[in-house]
């Protein structure tokens, strides 16, 4: 199950959420999480004027906060490694990720 976002993409196996960003000017990073550590998710769909958001939530960490600036759009800024903007095109997607990661969380 793939998602393609601003800059990068999520992929989940069923156990291993990957997020892989691509800043300009960097090589790719890519960050795994295992789908029973999260304790929660986020997910801010896109609009026709802003883009949204899928974040993945940790034990011990709060969320990073939304940036509020017009750039911004209310996401979290690009450095945060569990989180990726998403285009109002792949809110279909992102939605089935998130359900798809929740259901894994709750078998745990």
């Amino acid at each position: 199950m793939d998602v393609k976002g601003v800059q990068g993409s999520i992929s989940f196996d069923g156990e291993w959420i990957t997020i892989t960003k691509k800043e300009v000017g960097q090589q790719p990073r890519e960050f795994r999480i295992r789908a029973a550590d999260i304790s929660g998710t986020r997910l801010k769909p896109g609009t026709r004027l802003f883009h949204g958001y899928v974040q993945f939530v940790l034990p011990g960490s709060a969320p990073a906060t939304e940036a509020k600036s017009l750039l911004a759009g209310g996401r979290p800024p690009q450095s945060d490694p569990h989180s990726l903007s998403i285009r109002r095109k792949s809110n279909d997607a992102a939605a089935k990720l998130v359900a798809a990661v929740e259901q894994a969380r709750s078998i745990r």
